[in-house]
Formats: C-alpha cells, sequence, structure tokens
C-alpha cells in the first residue's frame, strides 16, 4: 500500500439513510463508476462524525487535531470494488477543505460547527450541528452505550463498511480514487435520533424534496483507528 497521506480516528458516525431516484445520481457518478444498490435502490446517506488525533503526513497540526465533519454521500461500484462518492462535505476550518479539495477534488466546504459526545454507564448521546443558510441544523441519536458487531448481510454493515473514495480530476474529468483503511466498526443501537435540517440550504434546491423524509436506515457506528492513501488516478 502506498504511505498514508492522513491517519486520525473517525469516532461517533451517525449514518442516516434514505433510498432516492438513481436518475438523482447518475450525473454525478464518475466515468467507469455504476450505482450500488441495497434493496433494489440506489441510496444517500447523511453522514455526521468527528476527527480526533488528526495527523497529515504523520505530524500533528495545532488546531486540525480534531473536529467534526457532515456529509452527503452515495454509494457506488468499480468492478468488485464497493466505494462513495460525496455530494458535499462540511468542515469547521478552511485550511481543511482548501487541502481536500485541491489533493482530493473533493466538494469541501466551511461552515461553524460542533461535535458533541456525552457518555453514561449505559448511554451515549451524540450531537453535531452546522450553521448554515442563517439556521442551525442538527444530527444526532442517543443510543445504548455498549456496542456489537452487526452480522456481515445486514443493513448496518453495508452502510458503514466500504474501502473506496472516489472522485473525477479537475481538468480531465477522469477518475480518481483512494482507500480507506479501518477495522470493522461496531455499532450503538439507537433509541432516538435527532434530526433537523434544511437539505436546499445545505446541498442546493434538488434536494429541497428530502425535507421531512425520516430515513430509511439509521446506524450509530462506534469508529475507529482510520487511514487514507494518497489520491490515485
Amino acid at each position: 500500500m502506498p504511505r498514508h497521506f492522513l491517519t486520525a480516528r473517525w469516532v461517533n458516525l451517525c449514518i442516516f439513510s434514505w433510498p432516492v431516484p438513481p436518475e438523482r445520481l447518475q450525473p454525478r457518478l464518475a466515468p467507469g463508476l455504476t450505482l450500488d444498490s441495497r434493496h433494489d435502490s440506489a441510496w444517500v446517506s447523511l453522514v455526521a462524525f468527528d476527527f480526533q488525533d488528526t495527523r497529515v503526513k504523520g505530524v500533528h497540526w495545532p488546531g486540525y487535531v480534531r473536529f467534526p465533519e457532515v456529509n452527503l454521500r452515495f454509494y457506488v461500484r468499480h468492478g468488485d470494488q464497493r466505494g462513495v462518492m460525496f455530494v458535499r462535505e462540511y468542515v469547521p476550518r478552511r485550511m481543511i477543505s482548501t487541502i481536500a479539495r485541491l489533493r482530493y477534488n473533493e466538494p469541501y466546504a466551511t461552515a461553524p460547527m460542533t461535535g458533541t459526545a456525552q457518555v453514561t454507564d449505559d448511554e451515549l448521546d451524540v450531537d453535531y450541528t452546522i450553521r448554515i443558510g442563517g439556521r442551525t441544523h442538527r444530527i444526532g441519536a442517543i443510543a445504548d452505550a455498549h456496542a456489537h458487531t452487526p452480522p456481515d448481510d445486514s443493513d448496518e454493515h453495508w452502510f458503514k463498511e466500504h474501502s473506496w473514495g472516489y472522485g473525477v480530476t479537475r481538468r480531465t474529468n477522469r477518475l480518481l480514487h483512494y482507500r480507506v483503511d479501518h477495522p470493522v466498526w461496531q455499532v450503538h443501537p439507537i433509541r432516538e435520533i435527532r434530526l433537523d435540517v434544511d437539505w436546499a440550504a445545505l446541498y442546493g434546491d434538488e434536494w429541497a424534496d428530502m425535507n421531512d423524509l425520516p430515513p430509511k436506515s439509521t446506524v450509530l457506528a462506534a469508529g475507529s483507528e482510520i487511514s487514507v492513501s494518497p489520491v490515485a488516478r
């Protein structure tokens, strides 16, 4: 494997998912990819999580070690490889989004954000906020503090386990890819979700019809150490 560009811990991943018409995602596909499907549907997931212990090429950069991210992703295949592409990814610091756009040509943007987690003996409460369009959007969940590993054929496994990120080159629209490695994640059984977002404000008017639609799948993954390879073409 190539030397890692980034290592970190990704923790407390809220992964809320909806089936969508394939034609909504087809124009966003990179060359050589097809949409992945589950229960005969294409899917998007709204994902909120925390970066911790972040290192770029092995170096901790002060002020950039811990921060939240919120993204909207969809699921793709390149041959037998499962992966994701992104509609948009939000982080709270401009330098992070600038590096991600330059290195990976990812659709990053910057906005004021928070991420918190409170743990008791039996309960985990995670909460993420993002401030855009004159309002605060919230994504979170209350779950059991204990976690377990779901079966390989479960929905939880399908939405959380994939190793590849895909995109396109900036000028030539050619496929690019990078690998994300981590152990299989455990999940916390969810008791209650917290979801208050304006899809149009976050992702554009074409997503306005998603407002007030409850997710069809909700996963709270515990997370782990991860490593991200350099981008390849």
